[in-house]
């Protein structure tokens, strides 16, 4: 036998259902804005952390790969007697060069590479790397120069261009050199994931100074 609802019991129903609906409803919207501010959140602090990975990865100097073993400082001794029968030997000069380099000896990498680039002046990665040098011994004029002739020399060379403008960014707090530096590095190197970086930073660079203004 079917039982029929009274009319009040019909009512509370009702009331409850539409009462369950409001509560789903709200707790719907509680849900999605809080899903809506963690992303947010979560959108801004890797933002955040890409810009400092991109700051630390692409505007530091050199990293020294520590201590030079016995047999490397072998290696080089070898070199420097090469060097010394044959000051025009360029493959050893660019070797001592790029080893000092690698270990952050300033001094005897930039000696290697002066010495390389009296011969074949018009290798611009050789002069970059020689400007990163100058840049570790806070020779930062000296520096500027180098990546300046190294673009100079080469139209096309990316990494000069990019160096120049790490340093004014970093060491000089020059916003209008770093700007116009990574725009001539766009120029010529326009795609990749460096060179997205390098846009968005510009970008940046150009907002913060149209505030100042």
């Amino acid at each position: 036998m079917i039982k029929r609802l009274s009319g009040d019991k019909i009512f509370v129903m009702s009331t409850l259902s539409r009462k369950k609906k409001i509560i789903f409803l709200v707790l719907g919207m509680v849900f999605a804005g809080g899903f809506l501010i963690y992303s947010a959140i979560t959108i801004l602090e890797r933002t955040h952390e890409s810009r400092k990975s991109g700051i630390a990865l692409l505007t530091q100097r050199s990293v020294s790969k520590g201590t030079i073993s016995i047999e490397l400082m072998e290696k080089i001794e070898d070199l420097k007697e090469t060097v010394r029968e044959d000051p025009k030997d360029l493959a050893a000069w660019l070797k001592l060069g790029d080893i000092y380099f690698d270990y952050n000896r300033y001094r005897e990498a930039i000696e290697a590479y002066a010495r390389y680039l009296s011969i074949k002046p018009e290798d611009s990665d050789t002069r970059t790397k020689m400007g990163m040098m100058l840049r570790g011994l806070e020779d930062f004029d000296g520096a500027i120069e180098t990546f300046k002739k190294a673009a100079q020399l080469n139209p096309g060379h990316a990494e000069s261009r990019f160096q120049l403008g790490a340093l004014f960014i970093v060491e000089k707090k020059d916003v209008n050199g770093t700007i116009a530096a990574w725009e001539d590095y766009l120029k010529v190197a326009p795609k990749g994931e460096q060179a997205n970086w390098v846009r968005a930073e510009v970008e940046r660079l150009k907002m913060k100074e149209e505030v100042k203004e």
